[in-house]
């Protein structure tokens, strides 16, 4: 995997999985200063499926000089593309440019597997979220481009409350 200046990026591995859920639950706490209070009082996720999306090889890491973990980006590989679950970066370590290297490492990923897209859900209007994502790439997907397994996954997002209507499907195309 890539380096950028002193963050190496990897794996993830067992013992990284309290500290993925630690900067999960760090990344939500910013969501209070947005208003979205909801977010910021969830639990972490539950720790077996930390586990086993770390089994799977389906979350990459940054490990920044001191060996610890200041961020990740958990996955979905699909048969056509690849989707973005969580990406997460501790506010400690915000502004380096952590979270688009991560991006940048899936996208790697995706191409060697011969997968050109990454695809992702996040909320339209923080900052963090959709004009993030936009900078680094992705475009709104329309809701009359939503394919079946997105609209199976807004549903899902739905019944777990989640409000789509504040919500934006993105997609980076990759060359």
């Amino acid at each position: 995997m890539q380096h950028a200046p002193t963050v190496t990026f990897r794996f993830a591995a067992a013992h990284d999985a309290s500290a993925i859920r630690t900067i999960e639950f760090e990344a939500g706490q910013r969501f209070v200063s947005v208003g979205m209070t909801g977010i910021a009082d969830a639990p972490p996720m539950v720790l077996a499926l930390v586990e086993r999306k770390i089994a799977a090889r389906e979350i990459i890491v940054a490990v920044d000089a001191d060996a610890a973990c200041a961020g990740f980006v958990m996955f979905e590989p699909q048969p056509t593309r690849i989707y973005v679950q969580e990406l997460d970066v501790l506010t400690s370590h915000a502004g380096r440019r952590i979270g688009a290297a991560l991006i940048e490492q899936v996208a790697q990923l995706a191409r060697t597997r011969q997968l050109m897209q990454l695809i992702l859900s996040t909320y339209r209007e923080v900052p963090w979220n959709a004009p993030y994502y936009r900078r680094l790439g992705f475009r709104d997907i329309e809701e009359a481009e939503l394919d079946v397994a997105l609209i199976a996954r807004r549903d899902a997002h739905i019944a777990q409350g989640l409000d789509e209507s504040k919500r934006v499907f993105m997609r980076r195309d990759l060359a």
